[in-house]
């Protein structure tokens, strides 16, 4: 928001740095690309100053809050915190192990300063604060107020002429990126402690976002498929590509993969739906289960994190623990239930009503703009910059050298590669001298 009072929309991207190398450094390469687009802002051009904001508003990563607050001071930072980052990061295995600790410390050194440097910071659930608040000292005194995420409840709905995708068949589905920590497994293992009867009568539908460059996106799909066997079930996959131009339809399986799907699939899915299963724990919010309950479907979702925020257990969906997967089970044979369909319609109608009053856009936009405006009229001293400039230095020269380090690196490796490429094309230039020689006889 400028000092004028409009507001202005500009979108800038940055090419200088890739998101990652080989699926890897991932936050190495967000930092980098961070810094890039706000010095291409405050110090390459004078597009900040003379945007002259009150307040700027960072997302996600904290990287470039004491920058900002460095090139321009006039206006106040306020930071929407979604996970801190050291916990989201993954250990490595073995001798790794100690490698990416000691690859993580300036990481987690800067994370923690430059969030402490915000003028305020908002997080997106009750279950986030108390993890900043146990993970960053620094927030451990502040005010830490929750501004819930939103869903588009103006968005897509699906057309009346839309012909069921199984006739006869409840689905049960379950939406979230092919990764461990979604724990996906359990919404199989859950899926096969109904009978086979029972079975006969659902869809088990496993949709969600894959990137096939991602290691770890085609490990947790191939897991999944190994556990589907052992489990004596059948399965299919298919691709984005595959959802739209196959008849999804013929397909007669128990368990059925969507591999990153499109938006109109995911519409058409979420309103078929009989109950939608969310698996991860510890989730710090989740969507998912609100686009579900604006759909009108029930959700069952783990008893951790976000969803204890989102969803009323028993009055618009079910929370169960993630470690019981009987219980699971016991409640994905109510949607087979006929008795039951009044009251996962009545279920359903509820959670639409409390995401249309808690989770819009609308009430988004009221509760930023509150916190905005408190900012802006705020007299409270602004948290220090360079108190401890000391650290800041040691964790800019840390990062710096890996980032050196890592530039030599790959340019050492690509000159290897090119004088690999120039050896065996020399290598084929002989052989092919030689093979001319022999055919002459000279």
């Amino acid at each position: 928001m400028s000092r004028s009072g409009t507001l202005e929309v500009r979108v800038r991207g940055d090419a200088l740095f890739p998101p990652s190398v080989r699926g890897r450094l991932h936050i190495l390469f967000s930092i980098l690309r961070q810094i890039t687009l706000v010095i291409s802002i405050g110090v390459a051009s004078a597009e900040l100053k003379t945007l002259d904001p009150q307040v700027i508003v960072v997302d996600q990563l904290s990287a470039c809050v004491p920058l900002f607050r460095l090139l321009y001071p006039r206006a106040k930072v306020l930071f929407y915190g979604h996970y801190p980052d050291r916990l989201l990061a993954k250990e490595g295995d073995g001798p790794m192990r100690l490698v990416k600790k000691i690859y993580r410390v300036p990481f987690d050194a800067l994370e923690g300063w430059s969030t402490g440097c915000a003028d305020a910071v908002v997080v997106n659930s009750k279950f986030t604060r108390s993890v900043y608040k146990a993970t960053f000292q620094s927030m451990r005194s502040r005010e830490l107020k929750v501004i819930y995420p939103c869903v588009d409840t103006e968005g897509d709905k699906p057309s009346a002429n839309d012909a069921p995708l199984w006739p006869g068949k409840k689905i049960l589905l379950s939406i979230n990126r092919f990764e461990g920590k979604k724990n996906l497994d359990l919404a199989i293992r859950a899926y096969a402690g109904l009978s086979s009867e029972e079975r006969n009568r659902a869809r088990l539908v496993i949709a969600g976002g894959f990137d096939p460059k991602a290691p770890e996106n085609s490990a947790t799909h191939r897991e999944l498929q190994t556990l589907t066997e052992s489990l004596k079930l059948t399965h299919a996959t298919f691709r984005s590509n595959d959802t739209q131009s196959t008849d999804l339809t013929t397909d007669n399986v128990d368990i059925l993969f969507l591999l990153s799907i499109p938006h109109e699939l995911k519409q058409r899915l979420l309103h078929a739906a009989s109950l939608l299963l969310y698996t991860p724990k510890n989730e710090h919010f989740g969507i998912v289960p609100l686009e579900a309950m604006l759909a009108g479907v029930p959700v069952l979702a783990t008893n951790t994190g976000g969803p204890l925020e989102t969803i009323y257990d028993g009055r618009t969906g079910w929370l169960r623990s993630p470690d019981k997967v009987e219980q699971w089970t016991d409640v994905m044979r109510k949607p087979l239930i006929p008795s039951s369909a009044d009251q996962l319609r009545a279920m359903g109608q509820r959670g639409r009503e409390r995401v249309l009053a808690e989770f819009s856009q609308t009430k988004m936009t009221e509760t930023l703009n509150k916190e905005v405006q408190a900012l802006c009229e705020s007299k409270a001293p602004r948290p220090p910059v360079l108190s401890n400039w000391l650290v800041a230095c040691v964790v800019f020269i840390l990062i710096a050298v890996i980032a050196g380090f890592l530039g030599v690196f790959f340019g050492v490796t690509r000159m290897d590669q090119q004088g690999d490429m120039q050896t065996l094309a020399s290598k084929a230039s002989l052989t092919t001298r030689s093979l001319r020689a022999s055919a002459t006889g000279t």
